[in-house]
């Protein structure tokens, strides 16, 4: 990419993701020397995660704003106000830290349960938000097939993955429970299904593999804006190798079997996580359903890579024919 064109990247989105790369670092040190635990995880590592995250999606974003050739006035003050909110957001997480105490679905004092209700109305204006870049998205022109099909059902995948981040702030069973008993009083919502939060959990995520877990739909959701795109740009370089995929209606095809995989594997999760069930252990009926999804997805890829009938491929003697109102005309200058 010429230098010129990074130009044309959202600038606070780049200064955001620059201050999240900087606040990486400073959690990762947060990990190393602070011992507290906050619900039973290391207490910087939210921040950690929510850091990375956050610097994913404004390059992301930045890129992708400058794509766009209409409404651009629109898509950047709408993109101001998502990098006012991140970083927001992000302020809050790190002040709950250092008071020691957890930044969501915590309502144990009027300051807690306000800052709680901050960051829902921040997270429901970047879902918004982030609708309203989509929308301007589907409509700009995307030469390649592969790209378009790539950024286009990367931003809908992503999109319902940030959305899915709202059934965590149902409350749970027993919480309802507390509600009826009027006892109700320290936290409302979780992101573990069957079990309360904070128990055994991968080491990074910190997903529970002993209950499900929301996070992960989540995450994954939220990340097809990075992964569909990476693969748009991997075909052009496997086609040194593979020269089937010199095609351009091929690698688009591929990448559009790839996002609808990609879907199904974000609705499996859900339904898991759902379920109450962890993802490293996962029953008959999700291996099942997961083989299926794995035997469709080599269908389509092999319908992807087959070879284009002279019906699918353009016909060179059809466009060099003159129509018949052209041939005509070309009789009539000749007499």
């Amino acid at each position: 990419m010429k230098a010129e064109q990074y130009r044309t990247w959202h600038r606070p989105m780049l200064v955001c993701a620059a201050l999240m790369t900087v606040m990486t670092v400073v959690s990762a040190v947060g990990l190393v020397v602070d011992d507290r635990s906050i619900g039973g995880a290391p207490a910087w590592l939210k921040p950690f995660k929510f850091a990375v995250s956050i610097a994913v999606y404004c390059v992301t974003w930045a890129w992708l704003v400058s794509l766009l050739r209409t409404r651009r006035r629109l898509a950047h003050r709408v993109s101001n106000v998502l990098v006012g909110v991140l970083v927001l957001e992000y302020t809050i997480i790190v002040i709950q830290v250092l008071r020691g105490t957890s930044s969501h679905f915590n309502f144990t004092t009027p300051l807690n349960a306000g800052l709680v209700t901050l960051m829902g109305i921040s997270i429901t204006l970047l879902w918004v938000g982030t609708l309203v870049l989509t929308l301007l998205l589907l409509r700009t022109p995307i030469a390649e097939a592969a790209d378009r099909w790539a950024v286009r059902l990367g931003a809908l995948i992503s999109l319902a993955g940030l959305g899915l981040g709202g059934l965590m702030t149902s409350p749970t069973d027993e919480q309802l429970t507390q509600e009826e008993q009027s006892t109700i009083g320290r936290i409302i919502g979780a992101h573990t299904v069957g079990l309360p939060d904070g128990g055994p959990g991968m080491p990074i995520t910190g997903w529970s593999t002993v209950g499900g877990d929301l996070r992960i739909p989540h995450f994954v959701g939220m990340h097809a804006l990075q992964v569909l795109p990476l693969l748009a740009i991997l075909l052009p370089l496997l086609a040194r190798r593979w020269a089937r995929l010199h095609d351009d209606v091929v690698r688009g095809r591929l990448v559009l079997v790839a996002g609808s995989s990609y879907a199904a594997v974000l609705a499996l999760l859900t339904w898991q996580a759902l379920r109450g069930q962890p993802l490293t252990s996962p029953d008959a009926l999700t291996l099942t359903v997961s083989f299926a999804l794995m035997a469709l997805s080599a269908v389509g890829v092999a319908w992807a890579l087959r070879t284009r009938t002279p019906r699918d491929a353009p016909n060179d003697t059809d466009e060099q024919r003159p129509t018949s109102s052209s041939a005509q005309e070309l009789q009539h200058r000749d007499a």
